[in-house]
C-alpha cells in the first residue's frame, strides 16, 4: 500500500468519520488484510483494481483464517470505508465493495432433536410401503452419519464399505471424506438393498446410486425433504424439522457425548473450526448439568 494511499485513509477515518485513535489503527490493521490477500493472488492485482468477485473471494479467506462471523462484519466495513475514502479521492470510478454483504453475526442456533424424537420419528416410518426399508434406512443414514441431503442422495454402493465400518462420501466442491457409520445404520441398508432394491428394474447409468425412486432413479432433494414433513406431521412433534436437522442433532449429541470438535469437523466435512463451533453454543444446559451432577464442589455429603 502506497504511503500516500495509507495517510490519506488515515486523514479520512479521523476527519470524515472522527473515529478515535484505536479505532483507525483497528481499520488500518483490517485493511492490511487486503493488501495480504492481494499479495497472495496468483496474479497481481491491487485492491484499488478489485471487483465485487474480488472482495467475495477476500471474505472466504478471512473465513478460512478462522474469524468470526462478528471479526469478519468489522473488517467488511472498514473495507467499505476505504473504497469510499477511493471513490472521493478519484482514485477509482466506482465502489465495488456497495454489494457486499458482511455474515450475519446473529446466526440463528440450529434446531435439534433429542434422541427420543428421533427413535419417534424413525419408528412412525410405514415399513408396509414399497418405500418403508429405504426410508427408514436413509434416515438412519442422516443421523448416524451426519451427511448433507446432497451426500446422502449421491451415495454410491461401491462407496461403501461395511466390513471396516465407514462409508465414502462426496462433500462440497467435489471433496471426498470418509465417515463413520454404525451397526443401525449397516443393518437398515442392507434389509433395503435385500427386499427392495434388489428387486428395482434401475435405469441406466443410476446402478451404483444407493438410494433409488421407484422408478429405479436417484433421489431429488425436495422428495427427501418431502418424507422428512410428512414423518414430522405423523408425529406431531412441535418443531421446525427438515433432513438437515438430522445432521445438526448428530452433531449436538456427539459433543454431548464428549467427542472432540475437530473430530466432529471432520465427519461433517466443515473446512473450518468456526463452523462446527456453533455446536459448542447448544450444549450450555448440558453442560451446566453436568457440572452441577458431577463437580466434587457439588456433591451433597
Amino acid at each position: 500500500m502506497s504511503e500516500a494511499i495509507r495517510n490519506g485513509y488515515k486523514s479520512f477515518l479521523k476527519l470524515e468519520k472522527s473515529l478515535s485513535n484505536n479505532s483507525i489503527e483497528g481499520y488500518l490493521t483490517d485493511l492490511d488484510k487486503l493488501y495480504q490477500f492481494s499479495a497472495s493472488l496468483k496474479t497481481a492485482k491491487k485492491p484499488k483494481d478489485f471487483q465485487l468477485a474480488d472482495l467475495q473471494k477476500f471474505i472466504h479467506w478471512i473465513s478460512d483464517l478462522g474469524m468470526s462471523p462478528k471479526s469478519q462484519a468489522r473488517i467488511i466495513s472498514g473495507i467499505k470505508g476505504f473504497y469510499q475514502f477511493l471513490l472521493i479521492e478519484d482514485f477509482i470510478k466506482s465502489d465495488p465493495s456497495k454489494l457486499l454483504e458482511s455474515p450475519k453475526t446473529g446466526r440463528k442456533l440450529p434446531e435439534t432433536l433429542s434422541l427420543e424424537e428421533i427413535d419417534i420419528l424413525i419408528s412412525t416410518v410405514d415399513l408396509s410401503s414399497n418405500e418403508g426399508q429405504r426410508n427408514k434406512a436413509m434416515l438412519e443414514v442422516l443421523y448416524s452419519c451426519g451427511l448433507r441431503v446432497s451426500e446422502l442422495i449421491s451415495l454410491q454402493i461401491t462407496n461403501l464399505f461395511f466390513d471396516m465400518g465407514f462409508i465414502k462420501v462426496m462433500g462440497k466442491g467435489n471433496k471426498e471424506r470418509f465417515v463413520p457409520i454404525g451397526q443401525k445404520a449397516i443393518k437398515e441398508i442392507k434389509l433395503y438393498v435385500e427386499n427392495y432394491r434388489n428387486h428395482q428394474d434401475i435405469k441406466s447409468g443410476q446402478e451404483d446410486f444407493l438410494f433409488l425412486n421407484r422408478r429405479g432413479s436417484s433421489l431429488t432433494r425436495v422428495m427427501i425433504f418431502t418424507i422428512v414433513k410428512k414423518l414430522c406431521n405423523a408425529t406431531g412433534i412441535k418443531k421446525s424439522i427438515s433432513p438437515h436437522t438430522f445432521r445438526h442433532s448428530f452433531a449436538t449429541h456427539l459433543l454431548e457425548g464428549g467427542a472432540d470438535l475437530r473430530a466432529i469437523q471432520e465427519m461433517l466435512g466443515h473446512e473450518s473450526i468456526t463452523t462446527t463451533e456453533i455446536y459448542t453454543h447448544l450444549d450450555k444446559d448440558f453442560l451446566r448439568s453436568e457440572i452441577i451432577e458431577f463437580h466434587p464442589r457439588n456433591r451433597k455429603n
